[in-house]
């Protein structure tokens, strides 16, 4: 990349890391120069929160405000009832309109903490698609749009070529997503002055088809830009740990946990996270991210701190480090470790070790919390577990379950 941008997002954009790919560099660069650009991300209603896999496009929505421009926040509520195929072996299965109004509740709750919502010219906007998507008028739908979509581009893109190359099932259903993801670029354009779309770089196909539909209906010219798809250094998908999918929200993930995964960063990925998931400047990444030693910790405890009180707040990142602090400095157990309560009539006359693992969320199944006896990792109060059918007393709690140095959790006696 030799080009030199003018505008304070662009070179943030690739200062940090952000820019895999752009339409049109010097274009979008003029246009950012010349005014407040509204630019928007689209977010499917999958699941009740997002999670660390969707951070870097919310930080780029953060960056775009603090950079003087408009963030739109487009909520998938008509393209979730079709599901994304990109880059998937299966279709998603299909929500009802109940469950995907329940999940946007959930996921809005997030955006709060990362923009600032309201009324003013670089305040952002809250959007459901499902405003112009489903009221549509299926035969005009196909008139008006679907006549400027040539299957045979349609099947070249990379996301839809995967699947049939593999001899996969693509359903008509979801073969129609990027028409109404390019729809919606245009339904955008049209009522909010959108001149921009960002995504991650699976999401290319979708996003360029948007800007030649833009183009052909309304001959306006608009802008695409995507971020790298991020693995860890270990070749790891990003928003993945041992016991799942790392959620933005408290109640599915609890900030403790939050902090810990970003502690738990590889050495090689501290600069690069710090870039991408900080405000701190880039300069200081950098400086961070080559310590060596015993120096990277301190470097990973800085990236915890931060990421998680853009995420959750001060008080819920100075309680988890806190917490971190107490069971890994001290021995002690932490006030802010996750919990689990359980009733006198739970425990009966006794409830195994390998059941209190996988009820407390420390590992996935009964399978894994085995494997994890049987590897010398879990431990109660500190002393190793040997049987994974060791019984526990109500008049044992409270005690504190650990799977090797990292992931801890405290069982009580409910009220």
């Amino acid at each position: 990349m030799t080009y030199h941008p003018k505008s304070e997002f662009m070179a943030t954009m690739m200062a940090r890391g952000y820019l895999a790919d752009c339409t049109d560099y010097q274009s979008l660069d003029e246009a950012l120069v010349a005014g407040t650009v509204p630019a928007y991300i689209g977010f499917d209603a999958t699941a009740k929160s997002l999670h660390v896999g969707s951070l870097i496009q919310i930080m780029m929505l953060r960056w775009l405000q603090k950079t003087g421009h408009k963030p739109l926040v487009l909520m998938g509520g008509g393209t979730t009832k079709v599901g994304d195929p990109s880059f998937r072996a299966d279709e998603r299965p299909l929500l009802t309109p109940a469950q995907i109004d329940d999940n946007i509740a959930g996921i809005k709750r997030v955006f709060s903490s990362y923009v600032t919502f309201g009324d003013g010219p670089t305040d952002a906007l809250m959007l459901n698609n499902a405003e112009w998507l489903d009221g549509l008028n299926y035969l005009d739908f196909l008139r008006d749009i679907g006549r400027h979509f040539s299957v045979n581009r349609m099947l070249a893109f990379e996301s839809v070529k995967s699947r049939l190359d593999r001899e996969q099932s693509l359903s008509f259903l979801e073969f129609n997503y990027m028409i109404l993801q390019a729809y919606d670029f245009l339904e955008l354009n049209r009522r909010y002055g959108c001149l921009l779309q960002m995504g991650g770089s699976d999401q290319w196909g979708n996003i360029v088809n948007g800007i030649d539909l833009t183009r052909r209906v309304l001959d306006h010219q608009i802008f695409g830009l995507t971020s790298p798809l991020l693995t860890t250094s270990d070749g790891k998908k990003m928003g993945k740990s041992a016991d799942g999918a790392v959620w933005l929200n408290p109640e599915m993930r609890a900030p403790y946990e939050f902090w810990q995964f970003w502690r738990n960063t590889t050495d090689a990925d501290v600069g690069r996270f710090l870039k991408l998931y900080t405000e701190l400047p880039v300069e200081e990444c950098d400086r961070l991210g080559a310590l060596a030693g015993s120096e990277i910790n301190d470097a990973k405890v800085i990236l915890a701190n931060e990421v998680t009180t853009l995420c959750h707040g001060p008080d819920a990142a100075a309680a988890a480090y806190a917490t971190a602090r107490e069971v890994f400095e001290k021995g002690g157990v932490g006030d802010d470790l996750p919990t689990l309560e359980l009733t006198a009539a739970e425990i009966g006359t006794g409830i195994s070790a390998a059941q209190l693992f996988v009820r407390s969320g420390i590992v996935a199944s009964g399978k894994d919390a085995k494997r994890l006896i049987s590897e010398n990792g879990a431990r109660i109060d500190d002393t190793p577990v040997t049987d994974a059918g060791q019984m526990i007393l109500a008049d044992q709690l409270p005690i504190k379950l650990s799977a090797g140095k990292k992931r801890h959790a405290l069982v009580k006696l409910a009220n």
